[in-house]
């Protein structure tokens, strides 16, 4: 065995631990409500034991046919420079549609809203997690009933107002606290079924036909309670780039998956045993005496699984600003050495607000369970289609494999979907209205800013003519270096004629930059600058990022000695940057409402000086109008 080998070994138990407490949480706690909703439910399945087996064969099959196949095994490896999420798969997917301007913009618009779908699970999977363990409380005693939506509520808040200090002094604990979590699932499951050792033959896929034979409505009504066992099952996918897709397929096979199944299968025998305790099975589980300990670590696991995707919104974020679907909004970086620990306080407030309000509407995880759910199946749906994409176009795969592929994953997504329709009056219009909104929002940025830009296009003086006007004798050169930043490297920038307007002067070394964002997710530092020297002490100097690097203005252009540039010195060089104010046309190329929403969000967006850390005191803002 290679030392190479031999070093990814010894990391893969560790990262695979790790993944557990970022990747699992929220699959991790599905089975403090599943059985419950199941049978408790609007759609109540009835307690017996032909359904306990067809509902545990149908868990068992969900988890392997959604979760092992197609999350595990397949969509981990259409993988973006080994980052995966819904944006890294939207990315990919349209470098395979660039000949292709109306699949392009259906395939962005799927992934645009795929994205906004994961901020209604965002807000949703902190309320109902967090309630469902609190709820543990009123099995011991219903006194506690009063006081369970304070309680849970203070849990959120608090969870909220510790995320501007970050999560890297805690998060080595997520990793071993989780892996406890899982054994205690698979212990308690275990002893309960002891009682009835037949119930493991769930897992043979004819109970669950012989469920949908004997009532085939009901049956399908079922699905939409037996889905919360795979909700979380798409975060493996999104924090691929974390830890590596070794460790999460270890982690899910070796580990996470038989502790799952285990306690589903610990709580069938224990309502064989004993139908009363269908009322909340889980806490059932254990004797009176470990009930306290059980909540309080339940508690603990929906917390690290509440962060995990707080976490996961404002690296969305992050990544919807690099690829310009939001704008740009105060970023902050809490750790020096972990790459990606963000905070967003915007975000983070909304968040919190959302979550408090749905506590106060529903007040109950089974009431919560009807809003669960829709914002996750569709998600998995589309996550499907673009990966139909990628291994159609990227792949070569031929028409036969890639259509098997979709229609097998497909119809198990689209039932589990449809079956989830029916609650959207009884709360699943809050993760569809919440989705929408956003879905507006970074739709209407991302043509905004595309409209905006072909303007400043159309406005702009070429380059070539420009040099070729100053070879003729042009204004007064004075020292230093004057840095102008644009989106259209050929072109002249506004600011820079505005300032030949106002000030009548140029620096003695001008340098026009350009700053990209690739569609992948980490540029090579060796790869991130390119200059190109013009004539008249002019460079052109491009600077390329990857969706999820943190862009960084000064430190690169420090490092552009190393390119056939002099060093820019910071201390004598001036940033130019344009103050674009939008005005409205009386032929607005986009509807006036989302003309109006566009310059609304503009006007609040975060400025460049801030995102690229460029320092605030060589900075020249120089303004104009645009119509648009």
């Amino acid at each position: 065995m290679s030392q190479h080998s031999s070093d990814a070994e010894q990391k893969l138990g560790p990262l695979a631990v790790a993944a557990m407490g970022v990747v699992y949480g929220d699959i991790g706690t599905s089975p403090l409500y599943t059985m419950k909703e199941v049978f408790n439910g609007p759609h109540a399945v009835a307690v017996t034991p032909e359904n306990l087996l067809g509902i545990l064969s149908l868990v068992f099959w969900a988890l392997t046919i959604t979760v092992s196949l197609k999350y595990v095994m397949f969509i981990t490896r259409a993988d973006n420079k080994g980052e995966g999420g819904i944006m890294a798969l939207t990315a990919l997917a349209l470098r395979t549609q660039r000949e292709n301007p109306r699949l392009l913009w259906l395939l962005s618009a799927l992934g645009i809203f795929g994205a906004a779908l994961f901020y209604g699970d965002a807000v949703i999977t902190p309320a109902m997690s967090v309630l469902s363990a609190v709820e543990g409380l009123e099995v011991a005693t219903p006194f506690f009933k009063p006081y369970v939506v304070p309680i849970a509520i203070g849990i959120l808040i608090g969870l909220f107002l510790f995320q501007p200090r970050g999560t890297a002094s805690v998060a080595a604990l997520f990793g071993p606290v989780m892996m406890f979590w899982f054994a205690t699932l698979g212990i308690l499951g275990i002893t309960n079924i002891l009682k009835h050792p037949d119930i493991i033959g769930a897992i043979n896929p004819l109970y669950a036909v012989h469920f949908f034979t004997a009532d085939p409505m009901h049956a399908y009504l079922a699905l939409g309670a037996v889905v919360l066992a795979i909700t979380g099952g798409e975060a493996l996918y999104a924090d691929m780039g974390h830890f590596g897709r070794r460790p999460i397929k270890w982690a899910w096979i070796g580990f996470v998956f038989p502790c799952l199944y285990l306690n589903y299968l610990g709580q069938g025998a224990l309502i064989l045993d004993d139908p009363a305790t269908v009322k909340n099975p889980f806490f059932h589980l254990v004797n009176d005496e470990l009930l306290y300990p059980l909540v309080a670590l339940a508690t603990a696991a929906t917390v690290i699984a509440s962060q995990a995707v707080i976490s996961g919104a404002f690296s969305l974020t992050s990544q919807a600003m690099q690829l310009g679907y939001c704008p740009r909004i105060q970023v902050r970086f809490t750790s020096e050495r972990e790459k990606g620990q963000i905070y967003i306080p915007n975000i983070n407030w909304l968040l919190l607000l959302a979550v408090v309000l749905l506590v106060l509407e529903f007040r109950s995880s089974s009431n919560l369970a009807s809003a669960y759910g829709i914002a996750v199946t569709l998600t998995m749906m589309i996550d499907t289609v673009l990966a139909f994409v990628v291994v159609r176009a990227l792949w070569k795969w031929g028409w036969f494999k890639a259509t098997l592929f979709l229609a097998s994953f497909i119809v198990v997504d689209f039932a589990f979907f449809s079956a989830n329709i029916i609650k959207v009056l009884d709360g699943g219009w809050f993760p569809l209205a919440l989705g929408l909104g956003i879905f507006t929002l970074l739709a209407t940025w991302r043509k905004g800013r595309q409209l905006l830009n072909q303007r400043l296009k159309q406005d702009s003086m070429p380059l070539d003519a420009f040099l070729k006007s100053l070879a003729y004798g042009g204004p007064l050169r004075v020292a230093g270096t004057g840095i102008f930043m644009t989106t259209n490297p050929d072109g002249v920038p506004r600011a820079m004629l505005h300032n030949l307007l106002h000030n009548k002067v140029l620096h003695e070394r001008v340098i026009l930059l350009n700053v990209m964002v690739e569609d992948i997710p980490h540029v090579a530092p060796t790869e991130r600058i390119a200059v190109t020297p013009l004539d008249l002490g002019f460079y052109q100097i491009r600077l390329r990022y990857g969706f999820k690097d943190e862009p960084n203005i000064p430190a690169d252009l420090s490092k552009c000695q190393q390119h056939g540039c002099d060093p820019v010195e910071m201390m004598e060089t001036s940033f130019f940057l344009g103050r674009e104010t939008i005005v409205p046309n009386r032929m607005p190329a986009m509807p006036v409402w989302r003309q109006v929403l566009f310059m609304w969000m503009f006007r609040n967006a975060d400025t460049a000086t801030a995102y690229f850390r460029i320092p605030t005191n060589r900075v020249v803002e120089l303004g104009t109008q645009v119509e648009l």
